[in-house]
């Protein structure tokens, strides 16, 4: 993902798209692995885990290998959507894998083992992105993922026992699969974040854009409703009717959301209007993710000896100071400006994730997704008849990324002041 984000300037370069175009490369991956990643779990818990795991595997291969000698935007698009598939199928299943195969003991060792390597993952991710930029085309990005997947798989196949499920009781068990309610949701969120692209084109778009958010919000809505009426609900009933942990899934949501906002407009600010090389970007996008590698074993021992809610306040607080850091960027690139925010942000969320680990994947996905697609509508809305980022556009860039950030700040600090409220309400995060 994070490799991605550093390459879109390019990608839009090669593929003679604009700017606000090359957005949806990303979207489109966040958007369908959140669509299809309850539906992944639930198929993981029905059939077999394993099955899914590895199966999941494969289809990212096939979609990185698509994505990778793509000649054209809907080319690239379809690649995502696959690639996208198989993180979903990955993603819903791999903490289920570690639970089910390690006792109570030695559980937390191994999740943290995970933890660690996806923190390793989102810190070489932006050095190793700009680095294969620098020398090479970025379809490199997405093939490098080919033998790199194949070798995991096969390891997959030898360590992981992979069922091979019958036909008979894999159409049995599809059968019993609340498809309708998935179909509800898929739609929903579909038209809510198509309501993006009306927002983007501007204030005469704006109208259809507000019917699509609302229509998309209202269906999505409709497909909870439906979904715990149904024998077999994709989610727990006790949890949608568990008031304090719908309201740590929304402050979760939010949280992610705002990182994700600097996550996709920082490249467009480094390299597009700064002119910095992909190689020095990633290098400086890679401190949000050394930062948290850092301090998120200290905050998790913290969690363990002192009141959540305590330091979940202090990291969005901490949270809320970048966002105003970005919202104050220099119009000439001085890298020591620029890196200190991004290091307060790494700050922030490694205080604030740990104490809140337990919430689930699905409302960290649906925050980045929101989040990526919000900022690119605040910032593209601003620049209505802009393809490209470059310097010529001066302080009608940094203007408009300044507002953006503003939205940021305004987030973070409404985030704050639920988990304050939370804290004084006597309840824990």
């Amino acid at each position: 993902g994070s490799s991605t984000n550093l390459a879109l300037p390019k990608i839009s370069e090669d593929l003679k798209i604009s700017n606000s175009q090359s957005t949806w490369i990303i979207q489109i991956g966040l958007i369908v692995a959140t669509i299809t990643f309850v539906l992944f779990g639930h198929l993981g818990d029905m059939i077999s885990k394993n099955f899914v795991f590895t199966n999941g595997g494969k289809v990212f291969i096939i979609g990185s290998l698509w994505t990778g000698v793509s000649v054209n935007f809907v080319m690239i698009l379809i690649g995502r959507f696959i690639q996208a598939i198989g993180v979903a199928m990955i993603m819903a299943n791999s903490l289920g894998i570690v639970s089910q195969y390690f006792p109570n003991e030695t559980r937390g060792e191994a999740l943290s083992i995970i933890s660690m390597f996806i923190s390793i993952g989102a810190i070489s991710g932006p050095a190793i992105g700009g680095l294969i930029l620098s020398f090479t085309s970025w379809r490199w990005i997405y093939l490098f993922n080919v033998p790199l997947g194949i070798i995991i798989i096969w390891f997959s196949h030898k360590l992981l026992p992979t069922p091979k499920v019958p036909l008979e009781k894999m159409s049995t068990m599809l059968k019993r699969f609340n498809w309708l309610g998935q179909f509800i949701f898929s739609i929903g969120l579909s038209l809510f974040f198509l309501s993006g692209v009306y927002f983007q084109k501007g204030v005469g778009s704006i109208i259809t854009g507000v019917i699509f958010f609302v229509v998309g919000t209202v269906i999505a809505l409709l497909a909870f409703y439906q979904d715990q009426r149904f024998h077999e609900s994709l989610i727990a009933p006790e949890l949608v009717k568990n008031w304090d942990y719908l309201l740590s899934i929304f402050i979760l949501f939010l949280a992610m959301l705002v990182n994700a906002m600097s996550n996709i407009l920082l490249p467009f600010y480094l390299q597009s209007y700064g002119k910095i090389s992909p190689f020095i970007s990633g290098l400086l996008l890679m401190g949000q993710s050394l930062t948290m590698l850092l301090v998120t074993p200290v905050a998790g021992y913290i969690t363990d000896h002192w009141d959540r809610a305590n330091l979940s306040i202090i990291g969005l607080m901490i949270l809320l100071i970048s966002q105003i850091g970005y919202a104050m960027y220099p119009r000439n690139m001085n890298l020591i400006l620029i890196i200190i925010p991004i290091v307060i942000n790494g700050i922030g969320l490694g205080l604030f994730l740990p104490p809140n680990n337990t919430i689930n994947s699905f409302a960290r996905t649906l925050g980045i997704t929101i989040g990526i697609s919000m900022a690119s509508i605040l910032l593209f809305v601003q620049l209505p008849k802009v393809k490209d980022i470059t310097p010529k556009l001066g302080m009608l860039f940094m203007h408009a990324f300044d507002h953006v950030f503003y939205v940021a700040v305004i987030i973070s600090a409404f985030s704050l002041i639920m988990v304050v409220w939370r804290k004084l309400k006597g309840k824990r995060i």
